[in-house]
């Protein structure tokens, strides 16, 4: 199925082959906490291809690179990550993104180990706020995730309170090494599809 169109900026020329999307809190206070690793990721993807992330129309810092023959948009919201489906949903139009698993979202997962990754394509949003904000706007879930685990909150720290934290340096290793892994599975599901991606990841111990 195509993402219900509306708004305005639709793109002109050649659409994107891939959009990705980094979810994440703007703003230094957040920079580095556990929910912004997808942003993080996708700073890592622009930093790998030579893309310099700016802010855009689409209230989004935005770049534009090529990963072999293909050409990939990635993007960092900057609604907070709670509205992400506000940019994402101008994103789309601008990129020429019809197809939802042509969207790929990068996000923390807290029913996730730190440092695991897993792929899926549409399902359950686990309750994350993200996610729900992003199938609101688009009225399908059938897109790309890549889910990066940051473990469940200990003793009784409330789940909110776990997210907006930075991880300590053990964990802080765990979820860099996690979020190159992310990298390398968005540069996978570009090359030969989310099935390879899945088929990649999902079946680590």
């Amino acid at each position: 199925m195509a993402f219900r169109r509306g708004g305005t900026s639709e793109r002109r020329g050649t659409p994107a082959d891939l959009l990705v999307v980094g979810l994440g809190n703007p703003g230094l206070e957040y920079a580095g906490t556990r929910h912004n690793v997808g942003a993080d990721t996708v700073a890592l993807l622009a930093e790998r291809h030579g893309g310099r992330m700016k802010l855009g129309k689409e209230r989004a810092l935005v770049a534009e690179v090529r990963i072999g023959p293909g050409r990939v948009a990635l993007a960092f919201p900057q609604t907070y990550y709670n509205d992400s489906g506000v940019s994402v949903g101008a994103l789309l139009r601008r990129q020429g993104v019809e197809d939802p698993h042509r969207l790929v979202v990068v996000h923390d997962e807290m029913d996730l180990p730190a440092g695991k990754l897993k792929v899926k394509v549409g399902g359950g949003l686990a309750g994350n706020n993200g996610l729900k904000s992003i199938k609101a706007h688009l009225h399908t879930d059938d897109f790309v995730r890549v889910r990066i685990g940051i473990g469940k909150p200990p003793g009784r720290q409330q789940g909110v309170d776990h997210v907006l934290k930075r991880p300590g340096k053990a964990e802080r290793a765990e979820l860099e090494v996690a979020m190159a892994e992310a990298a390398d599975a968005v540069e996978l599901i570009l090359a030969e599809g989310p099935e390879s991606a899945m088929t990649r990841y999902n079946q680590r111990a």
